[in-house]
Parts: structure tokens; sequence; C-alpha cells
């Protein structure tokens, strides 16, 4: 356990500790010629993001397989021109406008041959006023700012009565503007709520440098581990949060520890020891049980949620080595001047009044701690209450990703899905390819398609296709509902489980495309959660045992991050489901919950809600073993971390809440509800259900099977007459 009165000098941390703070400029040195080199390699022969979450037993999986076998011609991706005449497309004007771009399209290098709407009279609606082609593109991964021109062609002719508009996924992505400034402006709120917490620039700098130069390298890192494990693209964005938040908060916990030693008269030598011994151990206990939390990704089964769980995980890691390495260097450098430039004040009267004010607050957490315990029961049932409130919209969940109709509506490919879903019907954008193998003899697939067309929710299916080696056939079928759309759903389970295993020949015909794609990621997920849900739990359980020696106090942490986690789901719910405050944070239109985003901010927040619980129950149970009274301990340990749970609480929702700045809807989801989530934990979590739920235990806190209950140091009189009068 952390000692409260001097660090261990025959420890680990305590010889790191000293070596760090007396070879400062050889560390300081070492760090930043290792992040230099490791950013040079990492940024420039970094692994390419990995966005194919396809593969495994599901039928989208199996159709997939089987296209890329025998239809490699298929291979590239395409863009989809949306064409909407008011006066027709054979108005003179309209079809010399519609022909011009047709013409410059099939210029440019990436794009195949353009079938003409003119040509072919099944692109056209029948009125003749919306028409559509498919413009199959060469490369199967194409940069999107190659794309991006074309995108801007297309809608710049828009005029005069005729829209023009390109979609698909190719599209999406070249319109989507980069993440662009939003970490900045997490940082500078970051110093902002640092700067008031310490007072100091200096102080307020240690903590943002260490964490910025533990990203750098952690980001370039993580580039080079994709080619072992890859991930996502929006991955780099999802680690930058994670490690600008518990980056910043490590190094504050420490920082704050070093100050608190300062003022109690150590040497800043000694002080830095004694920070890294207690607050440095915490520090490790709480980024490995991230890390662990993180690593649960992995019973998901799913390959590219494994590169995230690695790659976010390397992020966590590099920030504790700089935390417990850095860190001290830097203390070194600053010693006593880790109060300097601080801001000028104009008598000295006004110093007395901000020491009393200082006082009067740590006064206050110690009141407000107290009058939770007077009414423990009451307390925790109001809490308990809000919480489950909060939590309830949760049960109405649903998954899937974003597509062109949840998009912003300025933005061409929302302007090519309603024009589609104008001509075509809203299931034009959400198709579903069938694909099986045939030959001996199979090759008639009328019988199926039949029986797909006669179901309910098919708008139309469309003749089948056979592969050039004989091998394979696939046909298409069009919805009539979107991909958003929880019928849509509901048709793929039931084509699946009803129609094709009765229609003959239906055997062995499997349904995929990216929307049935997208709908089996979302059942496997909704299958596997509770069992990573489990894992996690009982990992960080085990960790949390073995550094409070309590099972009392790992259980209580066990079910309020339960508590808050699902707060946060119900939370994310109310606004991106059903659209409570959605336009004004940033959501274009109400939209499902997008598939990873509760798998991936689970570990996350459990992590880091445990890290609050480390550093609190840390505290209270220093306190407890000194006093050895359980109400006392618990409101002298708030008072004493009061104030930097809150800063780094504070610094975690500011961080986690400019993802809302940002353009991509699902970074944007998981960064609301781990702000909402951090937001719970540090109030209601730990301002009135730790105190409510510790004074209704009493001594069952520290229960432990086979131990006794810790030993109780005595304490000097005075600290007990002091004790006493609070």
């Amino acid at each position: 356990m952390m000692p409260p009165e001097k660090p261990r000098r025959d420890g680990a941390l305590a010889g790191l500790a000293r070596f760090c703070y007396r070879r400062r400029r050889l560390v300081l040195l070492t760090w930043i010629v290792g992040v230099i080199a490791v950013a040079f390699v990492g940024f420039a022969y970094g692994a390419a993001p990995d966005n194919d979450f396809s593969g495994g037993d599901s039928d989208s999986a199996k159709a997939q397989a089987l296209i890329e076998k025998h239809f490699p011609e298929r291979q590239g991706d395409t863009l989809t021109l949306a064409i909407k005449a008011q006066r027709g497309i054979d108005d003179p004007a309209a079809r010399q406008k519609i022909e011009k771009i047709l013409a410059d399209l099939a210029t440019s290098p990436i794009v195949g041959p353009v079938t003409s709407p003119y040509q072919d009279k099944s692109l056209v609606t029948q009125d003749r006023r919306i028409a559509r082609t498919t413009i199959p593109l060469t490369q199967k991964e194409v940069d999107k700012t190659a794309v991006k021109p074309l995108v801007d062609m297309v809608k710049n002719a828009s005029d005069d009565g005729v829209t023009l508009a390109l979609g698909g996924t190719q599209a999406e992505k070249a319109e989507t503007p980069p993440q662009g400034s939003s970490e900045s402006v997490g940082i500078v709120a970051a110093a902002v709520i640092l700067f008031i917490a310490f007072g100091s620039l200096v102080a307020m700098g240690l903590p943002i440098v260490t964490a910025l130069l533990a990203i750098a390298a952690g980001i370039a890192l993580m580039k080079l581990v994709g080619y072992l494990v890859p991930s996502p693209d929006f991955t780099v964005i999802l680690a930058a949060m994670i490690g600008l938040g518990v980056g910043i908060d490590y190094a504050l916990f420490i920082v704050t520890r070093y100050k608190d030693s300062l003022q109690a008269g150590d040497e800043p030598e000694t002080a830095t020891v004694k920070a890294i011994t207690t607050a440095g151990h915490a520090v490790l206990f709480a980024g490995t049980t991230v890390v662990i939390a993180l690593m649960g990704l992995i019973v998901m089964g799913q390959r590219l949620m494994t590169g995230v769980a690695v790659a976010t995980s390397v992020i966590v890691l590099v920030t504790m080595i700089a935390a417990v390495t850095l860190l001290p260097a830097f203390l070194g450098f600053t010693g006593y001047k880790i109060n300097s430039l601080r801001l000028p004040r104009r008598t000295s009267q006004r110093q007395k009044a901000a020491g009393a004010a200082s006082r009067e607050r740590r006064t206050i957490a110690e009141r407000w701690a107290r009058a939770v315990q007077r009414k423990p029961l009451v307390a925790a049932i109001l809490a308990g209450g809000v919480l489950v409130v909060l939590a309830a919209p949760a049960l109405s969940m649903r998954l899937s990703n974003p597509d062109a109709s949840v998009q912003p509506h300025d933005r061409s490919s929302y302007t090519s899905y309603e024009i589609l879903s104008e001509g075509f019907g809203p299931g034009y954008s959400a198709p579903l390819i069938f694909a099986t193998e045939v030959g001996s003899g199979r090759t008639d697939l009328r019988p199926v398609i039949e029986a797909v067309s006669m179901t309910e929710g098919i708008a139309y299916a469309a003749p089948p296709q056979v592969s050039k080696d004989g091998k394979a056939a696939i046909f298409m079928a069009f919805p009539k509902t979107g991909y958003q759309d929880k019928a849509t759903a509901d048709l793929v389970h039931r084509l699946r489980d009803d129609v094709l295993p009765k229609a003959p020949g239906g055997e062995g015909v499997y349904v995929g495309g990216p929307n049935a794609g997208t709908i089996d990621m979302a059942d496997d997920i909704s299958s596997r959660l509770p069992l990573m849900i489990a894992v996690v739990i009982a990992v960080s359980l085990v960790l949390l045992i073995a550094l409070v020696r309590s099972v009392t106090i790992a259980l209580q942490a066990a079910v309020m991050n339960l508590l808050s986690i699902g707060a946060a789901y119900g939370v994310l719910v109310a606004v991106v489901q059903w659209g409570w405050l959605g336009s004004a944070l940033g959501f274009p239109t109400t939209m499902p919950i997008s598939t990873w985003v509760p798998m991936m901010i689970f570990p996350v927040l459990f992590g880091l809600s445990m890290d609050y619980e480390v550093f609190l129950i840390s505290r209270v149970r220093e306190e407890y073993e000194r006093t050895g009274d359980t109400r006392t301990a618990v409101t002298r340990g708030m008072a004493q971390t009061a104030k930097v749970i809150t800063a780094a609480a504070a610094i975690m929702v500011a961080v986690f809440t400019t993802s809302l700045l940002g353009p991509d809807l699902a970074v944007k989801q998981g960064g609301l509800g781990m702000a909402v989530a951090v937001l719970i934990d540090a109030t209601i979590i730990r301002m009135i259900l730790v105190p409510a739920v510790m004074e209704l235990c009493g001594k069952a806190n520290w229960w432990m099977p086979g131990r006794r209950a810790p030993k109780v140091a005595s304490a000097p009189p005075a600290e007990i007459a002091e004790e006493a009068r609070v």
C-alpha cells in the first residue's frame, strides 16, 4: 500500500524516481531523441488503416467471400450519380448538362466505363424526372483526395432546375473534413483547468508537456504496431482523446502529490520520490486497469476491434511510462519553482484571502461528506434512483453504422440519398446482395428470386449474374425501408430464417452486402457484449482487491462503475437515437448508436472510473490506517482528493466533449458517452454514492477473507483532537 508519511527507500519505484530526478538531463534527452525517432518512423512508414470489418462466419461474410473469389471485377468501389431535373431529363438544356457531366466523369483516371441513363431505361423513373447511374472506380482503395474533385465538380454543376450529386462510401469519405482543431481545443481547455487548480503556469505546463510527448510517441508506435494488428481509421482520433485525457490526469495526480510534499517541508528530491511511490504507484495500477479493460475487446472476436484494443493500450502504456520517468525529470528541473509564474497579486490581503478560500474549499468537501454520512441510506437511494432513470433509455438502444441518410444536409452524399429515395425508394441505398455457389445442374435461381421478390418489405429484385467461371451467382434485392430503419434488419432476419430455407434452391444462398454486414456486426456485438463486460469486471476486481485489500470496496467500485456507464449509455441513446438536444450537440438527425461505440467506450470508462476509485480509496485507506475510523477516513480522504479528482474529471470531460466539434458522427457519439460517464462518476458517484455506501458498510468496508482488518497506527493527540472537532 502507499504509506502516507514517507516513501519506501528500498522500493523499485523509489529507485526509479531518484534516478530520473538525479539524471534528469539524460532522461529528458533520451525522451526527446526517442520521441523524434519513433515519430519519424511511425508517421512516415506506419501501417495504413484497415476499415474492412468483414470476415467471420456470418451470412454476409460468406457472401462477401464468394463475391471476392468469383467476381474479381466487382472488387472496386463505386460512386452513384443521382440526377433530378424539374423539367425532366429529356429537356434539351437538362440533357446537355447531364451528358456533359457524364463525359467529364468518364475522363477521370480513377473512373471506369460510365453507363448513360439515356441508354438504359431501368436507370430512369417513369416520369423521367429522376435518374441514376453507377460509376465504377478502377481501384479497390481510392484516396479520397482523388474523389473530392469529382464530388465538387458534380455539385457545382447543379443549377437551372437540375440537381446533380455523387453518393457512395467514397463520396462520403471525400466530403468528410479532417478532425480539425478539436484536440487543440481540448488542450487549451485542459490548460485553463490546470491553471485554475494549480494557480501556476509551471505546474500547469508539466502535465500538458508530459502528455503531449507521450501521445506523439504513442501514436507513432500505434502506427507501427498496425503492421501486426491492423486497426480502423477512427482509432487515431480515439487514441488521441484517451491518451490526452489519461496522460494529463496521471501527471496531474503526481504533481499534486509533489506540491503537497513540498508544502509539508520535504526537499524537492524527497518530494519527487514520495510522489512517485504514492501517486505514481496508483498511476501504474490505474493505467494497468485501463489497459486490461481495453484488452477485453479481444473477447469480441473481431479482428479490427482487437487492433483498436492493442493500439489504444499502447497509448495508455506510453503515458504511464512518461508519468513515472519523464515527469520526475521535469520535477528535478523545476524544484521549488513549481509554483512559479503565478498571476500577480495586488496585495498580501488578497493572498491571505486566497489561502482562506482554499481552506474553505477543503472544509466544504469535508462538510459535504459529513452531510451525506448523516443520511447515508437516503443519499444512496436518491443517487441510485437518478442513475437508474438516466440508464433507462439504454434498454431501447439500436446499433447500426452512419450512412448518407444521417450526414449533414449540405453534403452531396445526403443530396444523392434524398434524390434516390424519392425516385427509387429509401431502400435503394441499402441493397441486399444474395450470393451462392452454382454448377452441377444448379443454375436456376428463379424460384429463389421469386420468393425474395414476394417477401413483404422487398421493393424489387434484379436478375441474377453468373460469374465468368460459372461457379457462383449473385442477385440484388432492394428493401422498401432504408439503411437505418429497424424494419430493414427485421427483413434480413426474416429472409434468412423463413424465406430462403423454404424456397426451392434457397439452401446455400447467403444474404450479404454492406447493409446486411452492418446488421450482422450489430447482432454479433449485442451477443458478445455481456461476455466482454463480465471479463473486464472480473479481471478488474482481482486487481482492485490486490491493491486496496478489500473485497467489499472492490465490489462497491464495480457496481458503481456499472451504474455510471449504464447512465452514460442511457444519455447517449436519448441524445443520438431519440434526438434530445441532438441538433445542438452536432447530430444532424436521429440515428442508431454506431456499432462499435458501446463495446469501445465500456472498457475505457470502466478503466477510467477505476482510476478515480484508486486515487480516492488510496487516500481513504491511508487515513483509516492512521485513525481507525471509517467516517473520518472518508471525509478526510475526500477533502484531500476532491480538488484533484474534480480537476482531473473536468479535464477528461473537456477533452472528450471536444469530439463534438469534429465531423465523424461515430467518434462524436463515443466522445459524448465518455464525457457524460466521467461527469456522472465525478459527481453522483464520488460525491454521493461512495461516502453514503462506505458509511452504511462501516467496518465491513475492509473485509478480506482470511485477513484481519488493516492495522491502525496511533495518531498523535493533536491530530485526534483535530479530527474530533471536524
